[in-house]
């Protein structure tokens, strides 16, 4: 690794960073698309020029393009485009190649990559809309494009994830089902050992090459020339056999969290579940303890890197895997059957497919179903890390208390959880957890909200309103249109009535308008202007700003400013509380609106607590408590520091969702109490 790293740094392309240069390469990975929008793949830089230098090279290359023709290429083609080359922190790549211009194909996949590619292509095509036939083509051939990111997340906190990477179980059913067949054409058994081996090398290629899928092939290929020899087969040293052999030939495979679950996954399968069968065939019938076992096991090896990773364990997903272990097969191997025959056969692969999307869909109701159970949240990095590591080594180490062990570890998770617990019973105004953006909801009884912003993030923003119990919202105010405010709205419409939008009367972004009023196709909507105002249960609801028409301000520094200046600034009055929230208004706005506020109980800090803030403005709000929605780590530098400070200055009580988490208010009697997401001992949180 330490030499192909050295080689990378000290080739020829570096001399291009920072420049714009004519870039030629193979590609050598499919393009996928990003959570931006953009398309990313890994090619093979063969020449690169600008005005002043000539190069021809062989390195690996990140390309991030937006222009869709990269769908259509295959591994191995030609393709040349103008694009900027940038340091990337990829260990794998000796640079990141951003192309902004059309991508010109200079060459033709080859036979082998159009078959190939047909096959993928034929699969993806046939497996259907919705939820189960985006799972089909990922759990056959590990293609995941056609899943939303709702599906995404809903297999990952169910722990059902493992089904769409092609792993040891899609070598085993494949193997098993080619080597049945094989005993129809060849009496041998070593003529049908090398039919099947030639069969995985095309599977192989067909799924493509990816962690888990390098580690399963090695593996079966030591179990197939143990079966050709007739030497005994060890499934421990085939997996020793396996690691080895991936991180020869590709040592940045030591270095990945999905060939490390790869691995610990098989080795709980080999090591932990016999212990854990023997142990259980006691305490209930033995077909029930073989189906518990292996995922058990699966879950307690892989859990340090999981939590290191995602931050959260899944109980439910041993419950999840043992519902969906009936279908994995049938989809596996059917859909394998069809995605071969849907180039030379389509109807008898639409067929096919017809039948197996019935146990598609089931496992996708049972993701759906298991993803909505609370999780068990725990801080990411080392200290997660080493708290559940720690855990399963203790675990291993001393099995005859094992169960003794599991139940003083309950008891603790228990009794941490509950005195952490959020929104922690009744509350009144809440703030959501979503990252860098906004998003407030005010609590109106009987689980409606008053929701103001959507934030950035549809899962966090889902997440959120689950946590507090919100499912209709009969005012939704989108402050104004930037992506921050109203990315999260599928989050928000998901399986919630909302009765009425307010929006601002300035639609750009373009994009992010047109995205909004998609989602909300059926729901009023009305454009929110200086004036109005509205009775919503015991919440009086003022629109303070904007006006109708359009106002020009000076640009602040950033981007954006224009826009920021559109939003919709509301003051709430209720019997026991009073809320200023005024999504990014600036202070051209708020020295405007200085005469029309006066003292709050609540101040949702304006621009994320950004340092363009109107002093005056703010002392006359003076706020009991000042609630600042902002990301951690976020590049922006919010909360600034001198917002801050003004806000001490006041008096005010200042809660920041970086630092606290989700913060909810709880008014009793005109005595205001904060909850915080992230308590006093922030290790361990269920929900």
């Amino acid at each position: 690794m330490s030499v192909r790293q050295a080689s990378l740094a000290h080739s020829h392309i570096v001399r291009f960073f920072m420049q714009n240069a004519t870039v030629t390469a193979e590609v050598v990975t499919d393009p996928s698309k990003t959570s931006t929008g953009s398309y990313s793949f890994i090619a093979r830089a063969v020449l690169v020029n600008n005005s002043s230098i000539h190069y021809k090279l062989r390195v690996p290359i990140r390309v991030m393009t937006s222009d869709q023709s990269v769908t259509q290429l295959l591994p191995g083609q030609r393709f040349s485009a103008q694009g900027r080359i940038v340091a990337s922190k990829e260990a794998r790549v000796a640079a990141l190649v951003v192309i902004k211009d059309d991508i010109n194909i200079q060459t033709q996949p080859s036979h082998w990559a159009s078959a190939l590619g047909a096959i993928r292509l034929g699969l993806r095509s046939l497996s259907g809309d919705g939820d189960a036939g985006a799972l089909i083509p990922g759990m056959v051939l590990g293609d995941t494009s056609k899943q939303s990111s709702d599906f995404k997340n809903s297999m990952k906190r169910s722990g059902l994830t493992h089904l769409v990477a092609v792993s040891g179980a899609n070598f085993a059913l494949v193997s098993a089902f080619v080597l049945w067949m094989m005993q129809f054409l060849f009496a041998r058994m070593k003529f049908r050992l090398t039919a099947t081996a030639i069969s995985l090398i095309a599977f192989i290629a067909l799924v493509r090459p990816s962690p888990s899928v390098l580690r399963a092939a090695a593996m079966a290929a030591v179990l197939l020339i143990a079966q050709g020899t007739k030497r005994g087969r060890d499934s421990l040293p085939a997996l020793g056999f396996a690691m080895a052999a991936v991180v020869i030939v590709d040592p940045w495979q030591a270095r990945d969290a999905g060939f490390a679950l790869s691995v610990l996954a098989t080795a709980g399968l080999l090591l932990f579940a016999p212990v854990l069968i023997e142990k259980m065939r006691t305490r209930m019938p033995e077909k029930l303890a073989q189906a518990l076992a292996p995922p058990i096991a699966a879950i307690v090896f892989c859990s340090p890197i999981i939590v290191a990773l995602s931050g959260y364990l899944a109980p439910m997903s041993v419950i999840a895997n043992l519902l969906a272990a009936p279908f994995v097969a049938p989809i596996t191997i059917v859909g394998f059957i069809a995605a071969l025959f849907s180039p030379i056969a389509p109807l008898l692969s639409t067929i096919l497919m017809w039948f197996i999307r019935f146990p598609a869909g089931a496992i996708a109701l049972i993701a759906d179903w298991a993803s909505s159970f609370p999780v068990l949240t725990l801080r990411t990095g080392k200290i997660g890390f080493l708290i559940v590591a720690s855990f399963t080594l203790i675990s291993w180490l001393l099995k005859k208390w094992l169960k003794q062990i599991i139940i003083f570890t309950l008891v603790v998770l228990i009794s941490i959880t509950w005195l952490q617990r959020w929104p922690g019973g009744d509350w009144q105004v809440a703030n959501c957890d979503i990252g860098q953006g906004d998003s407030m909801v005010i609590n109106l009884g009987n689980h409606r909200g008053l929701v103001i912003d959507v934030g950035p993030d549809p899962v966090a923003e889902d997440r959120c309103l689950k946590a507090l119990g919100i499912n209709e919202i009969p005012l939704l105010i989108l402050s104004h249109f930037h992506a921050d405010h109203v990315a999260g709205l599928p989050g928000a419409l998901k399986n919630r009535t909302v009765g009425q939008v307010w929006v601002s009367v300035n639609s750009a972004p373009l994009v992010e308008s047109a995205m909004a009023q998609s989602a909300l196709k059926g729901v009023e909507m009305i454009k929110a202007v200086r004036g109005m105002s509205s009775k919503l249960g015991p919440l009086t609801i003022k629109v303070l700003w904007p006006t109708l028409s359009a106002t020009s301000f000076a640009e602040m520094p950033g981007d954006g400013s224009q826009i920021n200046n559109s939003s919709i600034a509301t003051l709430i009055t209720g019997d026991a509380f009073s809320i200023f929230a005024g999504g990014d208004i600036e202070p051209p706005v708020q020295e405007i609106l200085v005469k029309d506020v006066g003292p709050v109980d609540i101040y949702k800090v304006s621009h994320h607590g950004s340092r363009y803030q109107d002093l005056a403005f703010m002392a006359a709000l003076h706020p009991r408590i000042s609630i600042i929605s902002v990301g951690a780590g976020n590049t922006y530098g919010h909360p600034a520091v001198q917002t801050l400070d003004a806000l001490a200055r006041l008096g005010s009580e200042v809660v920041r969702t970086d630092i606290d988490g989700a913060i909810a208010v709880q008014v009793r009697n005109h005595h205001f109490t904060i909850r915080k997401a992230k308590g006093r001992f922030n290790l361990i949180r269920w929900g």
